[in-house]
């Protein structure tokens, strides 16, 4: 393309328009053709490679616009901030922009007023203070029937009898992502003033007005060529976090090799308990969690890739029988079974009826010996099937940044921290982040101060980091202390929860911990 012919490119959000400058001399019939044919030649590679021309167009920068908060990240963190800052009255008046790179609108919007008949996978464990900062302190709307409070949990070893019972009338809340996430958008429509959400967009580059300057204010291109100027950037944008990339802040940690599988499950019967199950194997734990009607969510955390694959490929009745034996059967059981399968050398109707033997073997055991009160209260109910599509798999991993906050960024959410699901506090802790960095930057709106400044922005990690650093440590030791069958170390884990079991101030401090009050 000669740069005589083509001088000037205006892109916007649905079409390409050229401007075409020919020389003086040329006759205009010419320079009307000439642009013709390139304004032809250009909207056929725009509709082939839009993001590709975004990108080589770059260089033709439109203005700055200016934000007060620019949000990168639509996930629950990222939401619950936009819809706080709009909610305050100390920050009302901010000017909030929000970018994600998924169907926030389209995708998570029409949950709320359409929902599946079914629930989806993707569920968390809501402590009593995070459900409080929802409903009643931003006054979001959440969809009641589609969450379920239990009011506690049983935990067992998986190699030992030694057990763990924690009781507590609505100790937590299950309820699906995308009820949280559709509840805020659904509230952060009242508060269209000020407010802008940029979806299906991600961002394409992050610079300082001045780049010797750190304290200057951040500059956020977009790959759809917006480009704005934000007093603060705040990255609620997950693990691989393009805004703590660019601020320089240090995340250290580690993967555990081990796979997380979550699945929906359709119960027999409604639990006799309303409360929540979870069993140490030495692949990893593995926890059946309620939903409202005959539901239960699973959280397995099934050790490398190759025992996480075989569950993904196992034909429903194979699986759901697998997660009726885990709580129940010894591991060296469920191994033979992980290995027959792998195999093929073992059929549905061959593992239903062999599971169901040894299960009847083992049940039969505890009644003889006067436990038919434990069998009937502290095995979850049995699954008859799983939801379809439900099934999925992630990397478990720890992370932890040194600080959560530079001059003009603060992180909050997987951004700033992640952790083993072990112990439900992921989700909470990014909950509790906005909650704290909300409250600094009212203190610094009312004492006058640039809400981008360390002196606004440090009381919310002096706050978050200690209480995030000692959960995340928790779900940490947890996962190692129980990923193993060394013989030692399951004794002395063994004696401790027998221990604590009996010992009721122990207790109570550890649901105090789990259901957020510490």
């Amino acid at each position: 393309m000669s740069s005589r012919t083509m001088r000037v490119f205006s892109l916007s959000s649905n079409c390409w328009n050229l401007q075409p400058q020919g020389n003086k001399g040329r006759k205009r019939t010419n320079k009307n053709l000439r642009g013709q044919m390139m304004l032809s030649r250009t909207r056929t590679v725009a509709s082939k490679y839009p993001r590709l021309l975004v990108r080589q167009l770059a260089t033709v920068k439109a203005a700055p616009k200016e934000t007060d908060v620019l949000i990168v990240g639509g996930g629950p963190a990222g939401l619950t901030f936009a819809t706080a800052i709009k909610t305050s009255p100390e920050l009302s008046h901010l000017s909030t922009t929000l970018v994600d790179a998924g169907d926030i609108k389209n995708k998570v919007g029409s949950f709320y007023d359409n929902p599946p008949d079914y629930f989806t996978n993707r569920v968390v464990s809501l402590t009593p203070k995070s459900l409080n900062f929802l409903e009643h302190h931003l006054k979001v709307k959440l969809m009641n029937e589609r969450i379920q409070p239990y009011d506690g949990l049983y935990i067992t070893d998986g190699c030992t009898p030694a057990t763990l019972d924690l009781e507590k009338d609505s100790m937590l809340y299950m309820i699906e992502i995308l009820n949280i996430q559709s509840s805020l958008l659904k509230k952060m429509q009242e508060h269209k003033h000020g407010l802008k959400l940029i979806d299906q967009t991600k961002v394409a580059n992050i610079e300082y007005t001045d780049p010797k300057d750190p304290q200057s204010w951040p500059i956020v291109t977009l790959d759809n060529g917006e480009v704005f100027k934000t007093r603060l950037l705040v990255g609620a944008d997950g693990f691989n976090s393009p805004v703590r990339k660019f601020s320089g802040i240090h995340s250290r940690g580690w993967f555990y090799n081990t796979f997380g599988l979550v699945a929906t499950l359709k119960l027999e019967t409604p639990p006799f308990k309303i409360r929540g199950w979870q069993r140490f194997l030495p692949t990893g734990p593995i926890a059946h969690l309620p939903l409202p009607g005959n539901n239960a969510t699973l959280v397995w955390s099934t050790g490398g890739e190759a025992l996480s694959r075989l569950l993904m490929s196992l034909p429903a009745e194979q699986f759901t029988t697998l997660v009726n034996a885990a709580f129940i059967l010894d591991d060296a059981d469920m191994q033979f079974y992980y290995k027959q399968l792998s195999k093929g050398e073992m059929t549905t109707e061959e593992l239903v009826k062999d599971v169901a033997s040894r299960k009847e073997q083992v049940l039969e055991s505890l009644n003889d010996a006067g436990d038919d009160m434990f069998v009937d209260e502290h095995y979850p109910p049995l699954v008859s099937d799983v939801v379809e599509n439900t099934r999925a798999r992630f990397p478990l991993k720890f992370s932890h940044a040194d600080t959560y906050c530079t001059d003009r960024i603060a992180l909050v959410g997987d951004a700033a921290h992640t952790t083993h699901p072990l112990a439900g506090q992921g989700l909470n802790m990014g909950q509790g982040d906005v909650e704290a960095l909300v409250s600094a930057l009212e203190k610094a709106s009312m004492r006058g101060l640039d809400i981008g400044s360390m002196l606004s922005l440090e009381p919310f990690w002096a706050d978050r980091y200690p209480f995030n650093l000692t959960r995340l440590g928790m779900a940490d030791k947890l996962h190692k202390i129980y990923h193993t069958n060394f013989e030692p170390v399951v004794a002395l884990r063994s004696l401790g929860l027998n221990l604590t079991n009996m010992i009721p101030p122990i207790k109570d401090r550890i649901m105090d911990t789990l259901t957020g009050k510490y």
